[in-house]
């Protein structure tokens, strides 16, 4: 049997990054096994779902590369699936009609947790109740009263749960649209799914679901319940720890590697491993290694990997994701000299393609004024006849090359009799304006002659002034 594995979020929101941590999860078992990853909306709560956020949801999984083999299903497009199944539970009496009221459950409710006793339905209309005027009932399962539900958990082992500890959930409301723990049954069972890895939230759900595929004479599929991700201060990951939307991630500069390195490490390692090719995670990881505990998230080891993958991938990619910062900041790479090379030269001082792409404008833009303090520094003494002396030497450069470059440089500190700091020292902030930068013949080569002898001129009219 094929494995099938799925990820199935609710689009009231963003993807964030529990959720996605989830997928990749689910969708590295299924590639590791040669198995299939389906996506499924799960849209059910009318009031809450919205187009926007199932676009979120699809942008994140994309911009991840968590590729799908069947999907984007529906739930919305299957209600006439989930009364069918509804209908068949009643007439075979694992269903029946509760006309209990609102107010009398919520006094119920208030009652039990007086007596200091589990908040649970008492079961009142399982054995039939008379039709109420004006009242739609909603359906309840008939839930197995004797026995227990064992559940074999990829993660946390074996779990075992009492018939009598559950009481009848709701199947079906008043207005006859089906809810969470019918539609995820019925989905799973349709869709030939092998494999559930879902967050450990939903644990108290499972025995109820293994229940209702028991009477529709079905076998359950392999459970896996991932811990919960927490923040630095031990409380589950929320806004409040910053950004926590996946897209978020992508527009404040991080590489969809780095996150997914970041994220499938957040509960699952292989020894002292810290940065893993994709090729590799699919070959190494298994859902059953994964850490029963819950993770803590720190944002500066994303920013640490993040850092690595900008150093160490190819400058091409690297490209293809800088061209929106890179746009946002008003720089058309196509005008000045060649980005690839840019890239090379600075990657190494950026942790963040915003922070990237802020260290290469200077190569492209011309700036209106130097930092105080630095300009304090380098342009004193006769640091204006230093530049005078320089820019007349690369003016009069036949070929634009840091070997030419670094020539010229020599040539004024030995004409001068000075060391090399008092050249590159203002030559430097002169061309760079302070912005960090590589050896300062890779920097002028890459700026440009007319950029560079524009920059000097500029320098020697600051320091004149």
């Amino acid at each position: 049997m094929t494995l099938r594995a799925r990820f199935a979020p609710s689009p009231t929101g963003y993807l964030h990054i529990g959720g996605a941590r989830t997928a990749l999860y689910s969708w590295l078992y299924a590639r590791k096994h040669g198995g299939q990853f389906v996506l499924r909306i799960e849209d059910t709560d009318l009031e809450r779902s919205s187009v926007e956020s199932v676009n979120a949801i699809l942008e994140g999984m994309t911009w991840l590369g968590l590729e799908y083999d069947e999907g984007p299903f529906y739930q919305t497009d299957r209600f006439d699936r989930y009364k069918e199944v509804i209908k068949q539970l009643l007439d075979e009496g694992k269903a029946y009609k509760c006309y209990c009221s609102r107010e009398e459950l919520d006094a119920l409710r208030e009652q039990q947790m007086a007596n200091k006793e589990k908040p649970r339905y008492n079961g009142l209309c399982r054995e039939g109740a008379e039709a109420r005027a004006g009242v739609e009932p909603v359906i309840r399962f008939r839930n197995p009263t004797e026995g227990a539900v064992v559940i074999d958990d990829m993660i946390k082992g074996k779990v075992v749960i009492k018939n009598c500890e559950l009481d009848d959930l709701i199947i079906a409301r008043s207005d006859g649209t089906p809810t969470y723990n019918l539609t995820v049954v019925v989905d799973d069972l349709d869709m030939g799914i092998t494999h559930v890895v879902r967050g450990d939230d939903h644990l108290n759900n499972t025995p109820r679901q293994i229940n209702i595929l028991a009477a529709m004479g079905a076998k359950p599929p392999h459970y896996a319940h991932v811990p919960m991700i927490l923040g630095e201060d031990g409380k589950r990951l929320s806004k409040r720890h910053g950004a926590v939307s996946v897209i978020s991630y992508r527009d404040a500069g991080f590489l969809p590697e780095a996150l997914i390195n970041y994220l499938v490490r957040l509960g699952w390692s292989h020894g002292d491993q810290e940065l893993f090719s994709l090729e590799e995670l699919i070959e190494l990881f298994d859902v059953a290694d994964v850490n029963r505990a819950a993770s803590t998230f720190n944002p500066d080891k994303l920013l640490w990997i993040n850092q690595q993958y900008i150093i160490n991938s190819e400058p091409e990619h690297i490209l293809h994701h800088l061209s929106p910062h890179l746009g946002n900041i008003g720089l058309d790479p196509t005008e000045g000299p060649n980005i690839i090379e840019v890239i090379k030269a600075q990657r190494e001082r950026a942790k963040t393609l915003v922070e990237l792409a802020k260290v290469c404008e200077f190569y492209y833009h011309d700036f209106s004024d130097f930092p105080e303090k630095p300009a304090k520094k380098a342009f004193k003494g006769d640091a204006n006849l230093v530049l005078e002396s320089i820019k007349n030497k690369l003016s009069a450069l036949p070929e634009w090359n840091r070997t030419a470059i670094h020539q010229q440089m020599e040539a004024v500190v030995a004409e001068m009799e000075i060391g090399f700091g008092k050249v590159g020292m203002p030559l430097r902030l002169a061309v760079t304006g302070g912005n960090p930068s590589p050896d300062l013949d890779l920097t002028i080569e890459l700026v440009g002659r007319e950029a560079t002898l524009r920059r000097i001129d500029q320098a020697i009219a600051h320091i004149n002034k």
